[in-house]
């Protein structure tokens, strides 16, 4: 049913996907839900089904992906656990929500908001790539969490990403965080946030979708192929992620932020 190029494009996802969570923190949807969308459209799945399918499948790969790199980042971090679990439990409601909105939104929107978000990302990390960490301009409290939770959840919810690329310029450029404790929050972070979109995506989805072996909007194929290479692939990148300088990481980071920006887009073929 699916062309030999379909199932090599999905292990190659999961390759570069994995590693970029583990190394980045940020979860690897901003890879996922994009590489996902255009290897869907190519095999002739309509825009509207083929842009949920990748929001969707992208949440569900990113919880054993974020797991994976979040294991490794405890092991040398332990002050990451408290506030990446904080926020990760407003997180799952915001993931919930996000998810939800996202069903009612025709494709071409979603697009626009991912790569918007994507460009501001890059601006900011641009700016302050120089900075190996900063003054925290706001205290870290309960209220606090349960803001930023919320709102980096639904956007995670929203748009099939983990909220990596949002939590991490939030914890370094507002909280003080470093890059390496902000990518190792994140990751927890993520892990949970996750959980709440997929299982949105999974029922709004039912009998709905009409795209083969797919719960919802969750394609177990896309998840199997993907997963079973992003999973190792994370942990690996969690472990050079702190060997590997931060203003280096950021200028990484900033790079592939900014390419897929400019592809959703349509900026770039």
């Amino acid at each position: 049913m699916f062309p030999i190029e379909y199932f090599i494009g999905l292990i190659l996802i999961g390759i570069c996907a994995g590693f970029a969570s583990g190394l980045l923190g940020v979860g690897g949807g901003f890879l996922i839900v994009p590489l996902q969308y255009f290897l869907l459209k190519y095999i002739g799945v309509e825009p509207d089904l083929a842009i949920l399918i990748s929001l969707g499948t992208s949440l569900a790969i990113i919880i054993p992906t974020s797991i994976s790199g979040a294991y490794r980042h405890t092991r040398t971090m332990d002050n990451i656990i408290k506030p990446g679990i904080r926020l990760g439990i407003f997180g799952i409601i915001g993931g919930a929500l996000g998810g939800f909105a996202a069903s009612a939104l025709p494709s071409k929107v979603l697009e626009i908001i991912f790569g918007c978000l994507l460009l501001f990302v890059t601006v900011n990390n641009i700016i302050n790539i120089n900075k190996e960490s900063e003054e925290a301009k706001i205290p870290f409290n309960l209220i606090t969490a349960a803001i930023i939770g919320l709102l980096v959840g639904f956007s995670s919810g929203l748009l099939g990403i983990g909220g990596g690329v949002f939590l991490i310029v939030i914890l370094t450029a507002l909280l003080g965080f470093s890059m390496i404790e902000a990518i190792g929050t994140s990751s927890i972070f993520i892990s949970l946030t996750a959980i709440g979109g997929f299982l949105s995506y999974m029922i709004s989805g039912w009998g709905v979708s009409t795209f083969p072996y797919s719960i919802g909007y969750v394609s177990l194929i896309n998840f199997a192929l993907i997963a079973a290479f992003s999973v190792p692939m994370a942990s690996l990148g969690a472990k050079y992620a702190h060997k590997v300088p931060q203003k280096k990481l950021k200028i990484i980071f900033s790079v592939l932020v900014l390419y897929m920006a400019l592809k959703m887009l349509g900026v770039v073929p």
